[in-house]
């Protein structure tokens, strides 16, 4: 790893160094180290989106500017209540435009914490899919299972383009994952259907079989075969 070879005149162009050549106050120490090493360093504002990494040994500076579909004032507010879902959609300064990037996002609020985590459907599936299926709601299994196919809708679409075979390689990759989280999905639905069932009929069985109840309908029969005796009885 080289530092000698920053890509000053870039960095400077994206604030991420200033003119004396030092980082800029809004990163720590620590996101600096991480930055040098090959991480990436997210900028958000509203629904605008920028992600910078040094790549080729520290010499180049990789730019991916990126839109959300929502506001991110409106996620945060959106997620306090369900889980919200959102799609980054962007372009590189180092790829032509049929790579445009992609990121589908979900935003959940943590009632431990207070704050709203944010998990990507690539790098965070198996996660993600965790936390739905612990809802034991069909209908927010659904919501996610729908996310999954317009993803998985969109990747298969890139993978029409001519592509690098690296790059083919690795959107390949992301699309095997989304499809078996989809299957993965189908079988979770599959059980809350089955569970539903059951209380279906276990509730049928309760009204049929339970005692108590079965006592309290005939009581209840015989009160009202007294209520209309005595009514008889004051007709006459």
């Amino acid at each position: 790893m080289k530092n000698s070879n920053l890509p000053t005149d870039e960095l400077k162009k994206y604030g991420i160094i200033g003119e004396d050549h030092t980082f800029s106050k809004k990163l720590s120490a620590e996101d600096i180290q991480r930055f040098l090493q090959g991480y990436t360093i997210v900028a958000d504002n509203d629904k605008n989106r920028a992600t910078f990494q040094l790549t080729d040994n520290n010499t180049q500076l990789k730019v991916i500017f990126l839109e959300r579909d929502k506001s991110l004032p409106e996620i945060l507010k959106n997620s306090e209540t369900r889980i919200e879902y959102s799609d980054i959609k962007g372009f590189s300064n180092k790829l032509p435009p049929e790579l445009s990037a992609l990121e589908k996002k979900a935003f959940i609020f943590d009632q431990e914490t207070g704050k709203v985590v944010e998990f990507d459907f690539i790098r965070h599936t198996t996660e993600l899919t965790a936390i739905i299926a612990d809802l034991r709601d069909a209908t927010e299994t659904r919501r996610y299972k729908n996310e999954l196919l317009k993803l998985k809708g969109f990747i298969r679409n890139k993978l029409e383009a001519e592509l690098p075979p690296e790059i083919a390689k690795e959107i390949t990759s992301d699309l095997n994952i989304i499809s078996k989280e989809i299957d993965t999905v189908d079988g979770i639905l599959a059980r809350q259907y089955d569970d539903s069932q059951k209380q279906e009929k276990s509730d049928i069985s309760l009204n049929v079989n339970d005692p108590d109840l079965y006592q309290d309908a005939n009581r209840m029969r015989d009160e009202e075969e007294q209520e209309r005796e005595e009514k008889r009885r004051f007709r006459r």
